[in-house]
């Protein structure tokens, strides 16, 4: 089978892989998956930036064919679920070992849904509990909906009057987001929260 690694540590060795294409960079592999169509698409998603996010979501919808494989940093249950909502066929923590890769690259280029023991535990947590999923876990229930209707392309003042908040304590707001999202850039936090699937409903 084909497979194409994408900001992932170096590839595992394995006489079922036919390695097409080796890049350190995840937003390379939009590129390389469109004009190689490999089977399968093994994808490094993690913060802050979160490329694999959005490159999962194109290669799915440009490259059908090609299966994402997603490695999530250990213990981020709930990158895990954003990765899966944006089309990963699977997610592996970037910590499994090589036999572990391999299993999981041949079981979603056959077409399985698969994942590892913990995130399939946060996966029926989740549903379970019907807890809102959040790929920002440290931003608050409002941190989170301010966010996200800025993501969607609204200002201050309409994000106050949507939420019925009076503008200084939305700019406030926004400001503990920077904080803890790690940026002063409002472009920088706005990319990466669309690019984690955030402003679409707004």
């Amino acid at each position: 089978m084909s497979v194409v690694f994408a900001g992932v540590p170096e590839p595992p060795e394995s006489s079922e892989l036919e390695v097409v294409a080796y890049t350190p960079d995840a937003r390379e592999a939009l590129w390389h998956a469109t004009v190689l169509r490999p089977d399968v698409l093994v994808l490094s998603v993690h913060p802050p930036a979160l490329d694999g996010l959005a490159v999962t979501r194109e290669v799915t919808s440009r490259v059908p064919g090609t299966a994402v494989l997603a490695l999530t940093p250990p213990g981020d249950g709930d990158l895990v679920v954003a990765a899966m909502l944006a089309g990963a066929r699977g997610v592996l923590s970037r910590t499994a070992g090589h036999d572990d890769l391999v299993r999981f690259v041949r079981g979603v280029a056959a077409g399985a849904v698969v994942f590892g023991e913990r995130a399939a535990d946060r996966l029926y947590g989740l549903l379970a509990a019907s807890e809102p999923i959040r790929v920002f876990p440290r931003l608050t229930s409002r941190e989170h909906e301010v966010l996200d209707l800025l993501a969607g392309g609204l200002v201050i003042a309409q994000v106050a009057r949507r939420l019925g908040l009076a503008p200084k304590t939305v700019r406030n707001v926004i400001s503990s987001i920077h904080a803890k999202v790690g940026t002063d850039d409002r472009e920088i936090l706005l990319g990466q929260a669309r690019n984690a699937g955030l402003g679409r409903h707004s």
